[in-house]
């Protein structure tokens, strides 16, 4: 399960403190790997793995403040963000499983996809990684869809 926590920057221990008091950590020394890495890896009850991505970034705030509620049962909703949104974080995140849910994504909402606004959104994003592969890769799958 993925999840952004828009947390700012400087303020994510305590997010991260409490999460680690109510969940148990993927990793040894969980706190400090999040608090530099920026994302939280922990297990639910049920053993699901929870990725928390800890936002702060402009894209980050304008994903959150656009998502939406989604209703998945009777009474049980969490806001969800656009499929643009969420191509944005899986690219620049540029892990093979995440390509692999880029590829979904394209597939699921072909030609419903804003893509100027992920390329204007995910360049800079590159740009400050010093990635520009991440770019020619999504311009690529672009190409052919």
């Amino acid at each position: 399960m993925d999840l952004t926590l828009l947390t700012g920057f400087g303020n994510e221990a305590p997010y991260v403190n409490s999460l680690l008091e109510n969940f148990k950590p993927r990793l040894l020394e969980m706190r400090k790997f999040a608090l530099e890495n920026r994302v939280l890896l922990l297990w639910s009850p049920g053993g699901i793995a929870i990725d928390i991505a800890l936002a702060g970034l402009p894209f980050e705030e304008t994903a959150v403040a656009a998502s939406s509620p989604f209703e998945f049962a009777e009474g049980i909703s969490l806001r969800t963000c656009r499929a643009e949104d969420l191509i944005v974080m899986k690219a620049f995140a540029d892990r093979d499983r995440d390509w692999a849910d880029v590829k979904g994504i394209v597939t699921r909402q072909k030609g419903w996809i804003n893509w100027n606004y992920i390329l204007q959104q995910l360049e800079p994003l590159c740009i400050a990684k010093e990635n520009p592969g991440i770019m020619k890769k999504l311009r690529s799958m672009k190409n052919q869809e």
